[in-house]
């Protein structure tokens, strides 16, 4: 499977590192592309930055030759995360200007897996109107809403019971978090 994982300038680099922790280079095709806040944002928030498995392959958010800017060779599934709403807005109204937007409109064009992951809040009406623009052409909206049935004890058991859910949704068997059980009777 061809992944790209983006990430945004959202507070949440923790999400993303943990996601990218759980992607297998030997078993899937992982690309990365940091829009240019990231970059800030994974300063601040990772202090040691982010750390990529060998074999994951990054891409500069300028250069459109990267294989996935194409309607020809679009990756199987694109996570944003975390995701702006700035960059959830470009999405939904089809502004291509950098790689990590058209790679987002490729995905939907060819109908491919895209999964936005905002971590955002309060929401305005332009922010829901975006996650409908959003659902209707075929992305998936995974707020970055944890669980707390699981008792996490750590911020990144926090953070993993949300990258569980996203790795769910990539279609990536996960042992990070216990799935709910129905009760015995």
């Amino acid at each position: 499977m061809k992944i790209l994982v983006a990430i945004t300038g959202a507070s949440g680099a923790l999400y993303a590192q943990r996601l990218l922790d759980h992607l297998d280079p030997s078993q899937h095709e992982v690309h990365v592309v940091m829009s240019n806040y990231a970059h800030q944002v994974v300063k601040e928030e990772l202090p040691d930055g982010l750390k990529l498995r060998e074999g994951v392959q990054t891409h500069a958010l300028k250069s459109m030759n990267a294989p996935f800017a194409s309607g020809s060779n679009p990756p199987d599934v694109m996570v944003v995360i975390p995701c702006t709403m700035g960059t959830m807005g470009r999405i939904a109204h089809g502004f291509s200007e950098d790689v990590l937007l058209r790679a987002a409109d490729v995905v939907l064009k060819e109908k491919r897996k895209l999964i936005l992951v905002p971590r955002e809040m309060p929401l305005s009406l332009v922010h829901i109107k975006n996650f409908e623009l959003l659902t209707l052409a075929g992305a998936m909206i995974l707020p970055a809403n944890p669980i707390f049935y699981t008792h996490p004890k750590t911020i990144q058991d926090v953070v993993d019971t949300v990258v569980a859910r996203v790795l769910d949704h990539v279609g990536i068997p996960q042992t990070l978090v216990k799935r709910w059980q129905a009760e015995q009777d």
